[in-house]
């Protein structure tokens, strides 16, 4: 694919701009840390679309420039554990070629989850927050399953837009 980078900086204006959405929606189950995952959507499309190192680099990226729009220092390191642990995972998967991609996004889903609650878990050094664990474990999946259903939609018009755009370079 040509232009990598022009499609890397798009894929990372995506992200912020559904990281703003979701900032927006009020979405509260009474559990701190759940959030639908939307950017999670960006990250996807990047693994099929760029490759699995752009991928990681705007993983990366959206957590420090999200963090730094929408939340603090601490937010940052929460989301950088997520999403590093989402990627790989996802990378992992989409490398096999044996899962379909809501399968792929939802293990990203709860990886993130995961991450997370590794980091809480280290900052706050108590048992107590582990109890949270399962119903991350299930919000991870149910997000993670819709936001790789979408993408499944999605891809095939943008790889058909790419096609077309680079054929006409």
């Amino acid at each position: 694919m040509k232009g990598n980078i022009a499609y890397l900086g798009l894929l990372l204006a995506f992200a912020l701009i559904l990281s703003y959405i979701e900032a927006l929606i009020p979405f509260q189950f009474g559990i701190p840390g759940i959030k639908l995952g939307l950017t999670n959507l960006a990250v996807i499309l990047c693994i099929y679309l760029i490759g699995y190192r752009e991928a990681l680099l705007l993983t990366l990226s959206k957590a420090v420039i999200c963090g730094f729009l929408f939340g603090n220092l601490t937010m940052i390191f929460y989301s950088l554990s997520g999403a590093f642990f989402s990627c790989i995972i996802m990378v992992v998967m989409a490398k096999s070629g044996k899962f379909h991609l809501p399968v792929i996004s939802a293990a990203g889903g709860v990886m993130h989850n995961i991450g997370q609650i590794a980091v809480a878990y280290l900052t706050v050094k108590t048992y107590g927050i582990l109890y949270y664990i399962p119903m991350l474990i299930l919000s991870g999946l149910v997000t993670g399953i819709l936001i790789g259903i979408a993408a499944t939609l999605v891809m095939p018009y943008i790889k058909k837009v790419i096609v077309k755009r680079e054929g006409n370079l």
